[in-house]
């Protein structure tokens, strides 16, 4: 049986102020946090990609996406792919972004959040462990 690997890489996730009151997130924290959202739909995103591997054993590559992180409610929004950071074909593009709808960050953050991420999609069996020097923040 063959198995997929989705690597998933934080390219970068800043903030910006919007003005209120109360406490916020410090830039590492809203990393964290929106990464771990994500995390929870990397089933869905890896049972997709099997899916386009069985018409489409050679499809791998990576896949950039930017979104904002809405401020007050935490909902992911503007979920894009940035074309010129992916290589992956339109349906695993297309992965992702389905995947990512409707998720939101709990609790809300007091700023609106810029983000953008990385998935590398590679079709063959999972390595023992990280390549050397792999870090995830």
């Amino acid at each position: 049986m063959r198995s997929s690997t989705i690597w998933i890489t934080l390219l970068a996730l800043a903030s910006t102020a919007v003005g209120c009151g109360f406490a916020a997130r410090s830039p590492e924290m809203y990393r964290d946090d929106t990464a771990k959202v994500l995390a929870t739909r990397s089933a869905e995103m890896k049972a997709c990609y099997d899916g386009i591997l069985k018409a489409d054993a050679k499809a791998a590559g990576t896949v950039t996406i930017r979104f904002d992180v809405q401020e007050d409610t935490g909902k992911i929004v503007n979920v894009k792919v940035d074309e010129p950071g992916s290589s992956a074909s339109a349906p695993v593009r297309d992965c992702v972004v389905n995947a990512l709808q409707a998720l939101q960050i709990k609790p809300p953050d007091a700023r609106l959040g810029k983000a953008t991420f990385v998935y590398e999609f590679q079709a063959g069996p999972q390595p023992a462990a990280p390549p050397a020097g792999a870090a995830g923040g």
